[in-house]
C-alpha cells in the first residue's frame, strides 16, 4: 500500500471501531503499520517447509487437578 492508502485504512479502521484518533496519531499507526507490512512481506519470501517450524500442541490441564 501507498502511503496515502495506509493513512485512508487506518482512518477508516478507526472509525469503525470507534477509535478517537487525531491526524498526528493516525500517522503514527500508519508509519507503524507500514513497517510491520514491510516486515511480513520479508518473511514471506523466506522458503519454509511445516518440518521448519513444528506447531506446539495445546493441553489444558484437567479443571479437578489440586493446585
Amino acid at each position: 500500500m501507498t502511503e496515502e492508502q495506509t493513512l485512508a485504512y487506518v482512518r477508516a479502521v478507526a472509525a469503525v471501531v470507534g477509535l478517537p484518533l487525531d491526524d498526528e496519531q493516525i500517522a503514527r499507526v500508519a508509519v507503524h503499520l507500514q513497517r510491520t507490512a514491510g516486515l511480513a512481506a520479508t518473511l514471506e519470501d523466506v522458503p519454509l517447509e511445516p518440518h521448519d517450524e513444528p506447531a506446539e500442541l495445546f493441553c489444558p490441564a484437567p479443571f479437578d487437578q489440586p493446585r
